[in-house]
């Protein structure tokens, strides 16, 4: 059996010029602005042209572009190697090259017999996973793909996984005795959660089993979020509720992401830059930022079992795309 496993990640412009194209692709989708077509698409115009400017910024201090392509190719190449000899993995990012109808394109062309969908998102969201699923099933219809399909839909606690992150967190809690373990995850709309989205609850999963893998008994951690757009009530406590709060008890701080498994602008400049500057006007004593599991051998090893584990969802696709109703 061929099987062909797709890795489903965001994306991230690879140019200055693809900037707002990107922005106006991420706040067109409906999963993210659930508003009607003719009023969401106009929005997202507005909204792409607004932010653009600030993007610019954020994506000159990463050269121009994200880094995340490449880091998502690297993943995959590093799975791949450890897969059976009739497996390859292709990439499929939701806002930008390459999309999910070029993925589609390329399946078709190598004869997969079998599909396995593996979002890089260990933690569902309708927001996340549920769209880049969609957006598959459109680009297999279009390309005439219709193979039997097995999906993965998260894997907050997998083994591997949370072996990986426990492991990389390990060495920066040694160097700071004391230090106050947060939980960066990125962030979510209120209305989303109050439409039963799970995303807070797997999130939450991952943090108590890392904690557990850490095995530190009274270890300080916390849970927070980041990267909050517009004037909608978030997710809480944010990094910087947590930060200002870690300057007031005087207690250094790790930041660990555990909703990203590859380094990209919001670990790179909005945690590496944005929040290490906010933390030392808070008056915390120390900041460390743990790495991605990027490739990790635990999380590659971890995936590599998902994919072998993977449940048949055969043309069911459709089940798990609460938006899309």
């Amino acid at each position: 059996m061929r099987r062909a496993i797709i890795l489903l990640n965001l994306g991230g412009p690879d140019s200055p010029a693809s900037i707002r194209p990107f922005l106006y692709n991420l706040f067109s989708d409906p999963a993210i602005i659930t508003l009607a077509t003719p009023v969401r698409l106009p929005l997202a115009w507005v909204i792409a042209w607004r932010r653009t400017r600030t993007a610019r910024t954020i994506y000159a201090q990463l050269g121009g572009s994200s880094p995340l392509l490449e880091n998502t190719l690297a993943q995959a190449a590093a799975l791949e190697a450890i897969l059976d000899g009739d497996d390859r993995c292709f990439v499929a990012m939701r806002y930008w090259r390459p999309f999910a109808a070029d993925a589609a394109q390329a399946v078709r062309e190598w004869d997969a017999d079998e599909l396995v969908l593996l979002p890089l998102y260990p933690q569902f969201s309708t927001t996340t996973t549920a769209s880049s699923l969609a957006d598959w099933r459109k680009a297999a219809v279009a390309a005439g793909i219709s193979l039997p399909t097995r999906i993965i839909r998260s894997y907050p606690e997998a083994p591997g996984f949370v072996a990986a992150l426990a492991k990389q967190i390990a060495p920066y809690l040694d160097r700071r005795p004391g230090a106050r373990l947060l939980f960066s995850a990125h962030g979510l709309p209120l209305r989303i959660v109050a439409k039963g989205d799970p995303y807070p609850q797997e999130i939450e999963r991952t943090a108590r089993a890392v904690v557990h893998a850490l095995a530190r008994p009274g270890l300080d951690w916390r849970i927070c979020y980041q990267s909050r757009v517009g004037p909608l009530e978030w997710l809480g406590p944010s990094v910087d509720q947590e930060l200002h709060r870690a300057g007031e008890d005087r207690v250094p701080v790790v930041v660990a992401p555990i909703s990203f498994v590859s380094e990209h602008s919001e670990t790179l400049v909005e945690l590496d830059r944005d929040y290490r500057h906010a933390a030392e006007s808070c008056g915390v004593p120390g900041y460390e930022r743990v790495p991605t599991v990027g490739t990790n051998p635990k999380f590659i090893a971890a995936l590599a079992e998902l994919v072998g584990n993977a449940d048949a969802e055969a043309e069911r696709i459709a089940a798990l795309i609460e938006h899309d109703r």
